[in-house]
């Protein structure tokens, strides 16, 4: 009897999850500057800024549910929402999307191979 088949999206999860939780504290690094800026500071800007980095390192912890990606994308336009109270995050924001980008992209293309059947583990070995 054979050790199952490894899920390379289980992998693909996981940098799913660390790149929210790295994300998460970009974001909370955003509540140092937040003062500097007019109004940003007020207790509403900064509560949302905290729940936004709450919420991601919450997703991070929820990726290997059906749902999970869905999540970890609505919080990247909470992210760019940010940028209103501070300028800096909607930068940072647009960076995380080309990241989260990139790995939309690379778990596609994992899938395809998934389906061709030409990943590592899916090849017979002649042991």
């Amino acid at each position: 009897m054979s050790a199952p088949a490894p899920d390379p999206m289980k992998g693909i999860r996981g940098v799913f999850a660390a790149t929210l939780v790295l994300e998460s504290i970009v974001v909370a690094l955003a509540l140092l500057v937040l003062p500097k800026f007019g109004d940003g500071a007020t207790p509403l800007g900064v509560a949302v800024i905290a729940a936004v980095a709450v919420a991601m390192i919450v997703a991070a912890g929820l990726q290997r549910r059906p749902w999970g990606l869905a999540l970890a994308l609505a919080l990247q336009v909470a992210v760019l929402l940010c940028g209103f109270l501070v300028p800096a995050l909607a930068i940072m924001g647009l960076v995380f999307v080309l990241v989260w980008a990139g790995l939309l992209f690379l778990r596609r293309d994992v899938a395809l191979r998934m389906e061709r059947g030409e990943l590592p583990g899916q090849q017979v070995s002649d042991s």
